[in-house]
């Protein structure tokens, strides 16, 4: 179970990271995210 977990958890990481990665400048200015800030904010939200 706790493989489907980290597994699950990862995938989350990677969506995340590439969604917001795919943004523009100031797609990311509205939302109040530096594009260094993006790895963080997608750890957060594969939690």
């Amino acid at each position: 179970m706790n493989l489907l977990r980290t597994y699950s958890s990862w995938r989350r990481y990677r969506e995340t990271f590439n969604e917001l990665n795919r943004l523009s400048q100031r797609d990311l200015d509205d939302l109040g995210i530096a594009r260094s800030e993006i790895s963080e904010v997608a750890r957060r939200a594969a939690r």
